[in-house]
């Protein structure tokens, strides 16, 4: 198939002039390009795959941007950015200067709503047919979910309302992609599915309801019951619709006819104030790609691979991850203690917890797509003497920031969580960046809260959280260690307490978690400029180390913190706090992520824009000083070289 029949696409209005019978041969198109690009660039592979022909179908059923076209997370959307003028700087999607891998408002007027975290997509949608309608526009929202975003909560809460409010502009096309309904696929499945959405059974339907309106009230209790069994032993559509849904499904998402015409038929439904309605399509992860389709999960998000093979070389690491030290450590410390259990919401792989579910399965629990509630199951845990460890990236634990406070800190329960991607992570931009979680947790009473400078660190701290009797957080980043060497026995560290790794008396540097070793280094180019710095590493946030960090700021008089995470509420305003609680008042600069949106992007590049490494550092440092005592001038970073 040539890709280049997608040439004379450039929004969807190209797409819907074309006749119907030409739309597998876009599809394809699209899934080859797909496929192509991906394998230069990395991205979601997997489940854009599999949501090809949906895309395709809905732009074409539907007038969008007009109707509002509302992606659950956006992994699924690869397919809905080709269509939507973004083909030309697809190469260079998540990297800089290229699209975003999820869905944004400021990036197209076909991302009706931003797409980064799974669950949110009925919930806009609802909110937007509401919006329509009060508007008088003739219009409608659909939302697409999938990808396991029916497990979180909110899509349920979501459900309900919309089938409370009875919104008759309101589509939730359900993109099933997992094998628990496999036997409903087939002959008689897409048969219902086709003749339960056409008009004519429509009319029937409502032929029967008036045939039986005379009927004594037993009768026609009866004659509801048995349409409910029938329903239930053919399709799940009774779940939805107790939900106040119309149910149209289940039918194969591969199939662009068929497509077409469910679509078609649930457009009218709309029309016809029928709504809300919900489509069920049956998908495959991965479809039209067999490395792909013969393990979804290992492409579901992809480095750049060979795309004739699907194979994908791994350079040798110099060092193993922080995910996966975390992951090792904690089965060790699990496999000594069967009080210590581990929680994941959907991301067993990413929180590099796969290998100890496989080994310890029944001190392994993985709750779905439903942050809230991994947050208050481990609470429930704690308060019988279990050591829950909840793995969650920094990003997602703030969906289950009410939790965190009302069912685990207040309660001043043994719960610990591990924040992986802390800090910028790259590819996957500002819905991810691990930037916020310092400033909300360090606030709550109970809590301790602390990063490691390596992977040798993170193994202590591990320790020291499960065995401290209450809340603790310990965060680190993305990527990998620094290749440090692992000691044999993982202690535990004594709380609130740093370590001076480079003791100096012009400039004192405070620095957490993943900037300790670029400080050191800028101590050690400020060195060879005739400064000394000491280096302080803080460990813990809170509670903060404030008998050293007082020490330091006295002896030194001017001080600098470092820190990968937003700037405001974060380590730097905690030690500035402690300092003033102190009555100590230093020349202080706090070196952080500053108040804007980080786009996706080269963390290391983004890290020098920021000053957050070395050479930034240095000249902080440097910078501090000259206002001090104007003996050493502001260097030009990129001049100088510091």
């Amino acid at each position: 198939m040539n890709p280049t029949v997608l040439d004379a696409i450039n929004d969807p209005a190209d797409l819907r002039a074309l006749p119907a019978a030409a739309l597998p041969e876009i599809a394809a198109a699209l899934r080859e390009e797909i496929v192509t690009l991906v394998a230069l660039s990395g991205g979601h592979l997997a489940s854009s795959l599999g949501a090809v022909e949906l895309l395709v179908a809905l732009h074409y059923v539907f007038d969008t941007p007009r109707d509002r076209l509302v992606l659950d997370v956006g992994h699924q959307g690869y397919a809905h950015k080709l269509l939507t003028g973004r083909r030309a700087h697809f190469a260079r999607i998540g990297k800089e200067g290229g699209p975003a891998k999820f869905l944004r408002r400021s990036e197209s007027p076909f991302d009706a709503f931003g797409a980064g975290h799974a669950g949110t997509s009925i919930s806009a949608a609802l909110g937007m047919a509401r919006g329509l309608r009060a508007a008088g526009e003739n219009a409608c929202a659909i939302a697409l979910i999938g990808d396991g975003g029916l497990t979180a909560g909110m899509a349920l809460e979501a459900l309900n309302h919309a089938g409370h409010l009875k919104q008759p502009n309101l589509l939730v096309v359900l993109n099933d992609n997992e094998m628990s309904i496999e036997p409903n696929v087939g002959a008689m499945g897409a048969f219902l599915s086709r003749k339960l959405s056409a008009p004519s059974a429509r009319r029937l339907r409502r032929f029967a309801k008036d045939m039986l309106a005379p009927l004594p009230q037993p009768l026609q209790q009866l004659a509801r019951r048995a349409e409910q069994s029938a329903r239930a032993l053919l399709t799940p559509g009774t779940l939805f619709e107790a939900f106040g849904f119309r149910y149209i499904g289940p039918v194969d998402g591969h199939d662009l006819p068929r497509l077409l015409e469910t679509l078609g038929n649930a457009r009218g439904m709309l029309g016809n104030g029928e709504g809300p309605v919900l489509v069920h399509a049956l998908t495959r992860k991965g479809a039209g790609y067999a490395p792909a389709e013969q393990d979804p999960l290992k492409y579901h998000g992809v480095t750049p691979f060979d795309a004739a093979t699907g194979q994908m070389p791994k350079p040798a690491a110099p060092a193993p991850s922080y995910t996966a030290v975390f992951a090792d450590t904690l089965l060790k410390l699990a496999q000594a203690d069967p009080h210590i259990v581990a929680i994941t919401a959907a991301m067993a792989g990413g929180t590099g917890l796969t290998r100890f579910s496989e080994t310890l399965p029944q001190q392994f629990f993985d709750v779905g797509i439903a942050e809230q509630h991994a947050v208050t199951f481990a609470g429930g845990l704690a308060t019988t003497g279990m050591k829950p460890v909840a793995a969650i990236y920094s990003t997602f634990l703030q969906r289950g920031y009410d939790q965190i406070v009302h069912d685990v800190c207040l309660q001043n329960l043994d719960v610990t969580f591990a924040l992986d991607r802390a800090g910028l992570v790259g590819a996957d931009g500002a819905t991810h960046q691990g930037l916020y979680d310092i400033a909300f947790l360090r606030c709550l009473p109970n809590i301790t809260l602390m990063a490691p400078k390596d992977e040798n660190e993170l193994r202590h701290m591990l320790r020291t959280a499960v065995e401290h009797p209450g809340p603790a957080a310990l965060r680190y980043p993305r990527g990998n260690g620094l290749g440090v060497a692992l000691d044999a026995d993982i202690r535990s560290l004594p709380i609130g307490r740093g370590e001076l790794l480079r003791d100096g008396t012009d400039l004192a540097i405070v620095a957490l978690g993943s900037r300790v070793a670029p400080a050191l280094e800028a101590a050690q180019r400020l060195a060879e400029a005739g400064i000394s710095a000491a280096v302080f590493n803080a460990r813990f946030v809170k509670p903060l180390d404030v008998a050293a960090i007082a020490d330091l700021a006295r002896r030194c008089g001017a001080l600098l913190t470092v820190e990968e995470h937003a700037l405001a509420g974060g380590f730097g305003s905690a030690v500035l706090e402690a300092l003033s609680g102190e009555g100590i008042s230093v020349p202080a600069r706090l070196l952080a992520v500053p108040d804007v949106l980080v786009e996706h992007g080269d963390p290391a590049a983004q890290l020098a824009e920021f000053g957050l490494d070395a050479a930034g550092i240095a000249a902080a440092g440097r910078g501090l000083l000259s206002n001090l005592t104007g003996r050493i001038a502001i260097p030009n970073r990129r001049a100088a070289g510091v």
